[in-house]
């Protein structure tokens, strides 16, 4: 199963941590895993290369895990979209979660 915890500081998505494979099917033919990598690819390249921020990004392959923190101290414009996005993201997972509830688990941690 895959886990994503989103790290909040109150209301705040300050990132998320995702580790382990969701099982659905085997690697290369998982469609849970691909959602979810791809996802997490979408956010990550739009907060660090669309919007050119410098969101710290920790990938640990041999874990299947991925870590994405954004950075503080954004501007009104730059920390809304950057919310929006990972609103986003978790709304998303919260809905594959709905759909494969055995291979992907949706946390908050303060």
């Amino acid at each position: 199963m895959t886990t994503v915890t989103f790290r909040m500081e109150g209301d705040r998505i300050t990132g998320f941590d995702s580790q382990g494979h969701s099982g659905y099917a085997e690697s290369g033919s998982d469609i849970v895993c691909a959602a979810i990598t791809s996802a997490i690819r979408l956010v990550e390249a739009t907060v660090n290369d669309v919007l050119g921020l410098a969101a710290s990004v920790k990938i640990r392959e041999e874990s299947a895990a991925i870590s994405l923190r954004l950075p503080g101290g954004l501007d009104p414009t730059a920390e809304s979209t950057c919310q929006t996005l990972m609103t986003g993201l978790m709304v998303y997972f919260a809905q594959l979660h709905d759909e494969y509830p055995d291979n992907i688990e949706v946390l908050e941690d303060d």
